[in-house]
C-alpha cells in the first residue's frame, strides 16, 4: 500500500496509512504513515476495544493535515491485554512432550506433520462455531501447507505447488495460514480465550510447529536469496518470540489424536 500511495497522490488523492513494519515504510517512504507497535494482523491493537481503536484511527487520519510528505510518525500508546480472562490461559489440546534431539530433521518433520493432522478436528470445530476462518491466503489445504513448509527443513526449497508465486512468497502465506490454523484450533473449546501474546507463547513454546518455524527462521536467514532472507528475518516469527533458542529442544512421536469435541 505504501508504494500504491505514491501513484494515488500523483492523481491528487491524499493518502495516509498504518505501518506495522517500520523498516518497510522507511524504505518505501509513503506520503504519510503512522507506525504502530502491534503485531502483524492487528494494526488497531487488540480486538473488542473500540475506544482504543478509534484513537489509532484518529491519529492516522490526523496525518492528512500534512500537505505533503514523506511523513512517518510513531504511535506510542501500547495496546493492553485483550481481557483479564486471557491473562492465564491453557490450551485444551494435549501436545507431545519433548525428548529426542531436534537435529534429527526427519523426526522433526514427521512430528510436525502428525501434529498438524491432529489439529484438524479442533480447527473444524472452531470453524463450525464461528462460521468463518482466517485460513486460506496460501491457496493450500492445511496438510499441503505443512508439507510445503516442512520441505524447507532440508535447507533447500521444496517443489513449489504454485507456479504464480516464488517459494519464499508462498512460504510467507503458508506460514500465516498455519498459524491461523493452529490458533483457531487451540481456541475451539467453549470458554477458552487467549490474547495474541498467549497464543504466540503457546505456539512457539509448546508446539512442534513452533519449533519448525524457529528452525526455518535460521535456515531462511542464511539463504543466499534476498527474498528468502527477508521472509526469515521479518515474517516467520514475531519479534516477541525471536529470542527463543532451539538449543536442547527435542521432539518425539506425537501421541494419539484428541477425541472429537
Amino acid at each position: 500500500m505504501g508504494a500504491l500511495s505514491h501513484y494515488l497522490e500523483r492523481e491528487g488523492l491524499p493518502t495516509t496509512q498504518i505501518s506495522l513494519i517500520r523498516l518497510h515504510s522507511e524504505k518505501i517512504r509513503p506520503p504519510r504513515a503512522l507506525w504502530v507497535p502491534y503485531e502483524l494482523g492487528r494494526p488497531l491493537g487488540v480486538p473488542d476495544d473500540p475506544s482504543f481503536q478509534r484513537r489509532v484511527l484518529s491519529a492516522v487520519l490526523k496525518l492528512l493535515e500534512y500537505p505533503s510528505g514523506p511523513v512517518l510518525e510513531d504511535y506510542q500508546e501500547e495496546a493492553g491485554p485483550q481481557s483479564e480472562e486471557a491473562a492465564v490461559w491453557a490450551c485444551p489440546i494435549s501436545l507431545p512432550a519433548v525428548e529426542e534431539d531436534l537435529s534429527e530433521t526427519d523426526l522433526l518433520r514427521k512430528a510436525f506433520l502428525r501434529e498438524a493432522g491432529q489439529m484438524a478436528t479442533w480447527y473444524q470445530a472452531a470453524k463450525l462455531k464461528r462460521g468463518r476462518t482466517t485460513y486460506g491466503a496460501s491457496g493450500l489445504e492445511p496438510m499441503a501447507a505443512a508439507e510445503f513448509m516442512a520441505g524447507f527443513l532440508d535447507g533447500a526449497a521444496p517443489q513449489n505447488p504454485r507456479d504464480d508465486l516464488s517459494p519464499p512468497s508462498l512460504a510467507k502465506l503458508a506460514s500465516e495460514d498455519l498459524k491461523a490454523f493452529y490458533f483457531e484450533a487451540a481456541t475451539a473449546q467453549p470458554g477458552d480465550k487467549a490474547d495474541s501474546g498467549g497464543l504466540n507463547n503457546w505456539f512457539f513454546g509448546e508446539t512442534v510447529a513452533g519449533r519448525v518455524f524457529l528452525r526455518l527462521r535460521q535456515i531462511f536467514e542464511h539463504s543466499q536469496d534476498p527474498e528468502t532472507q527477508m521472509v526469515g528475518k521479518l515474517l516467520l516469527v514475531p519479534a516477541s518470540q525471536a529470542g527463543r533458542s532451539l538449543d536442547g529442544l527435542a521432539v518425539k512421536e506425537p501421541e494419539a489424536a484428541p477425541r472429537k469435541p
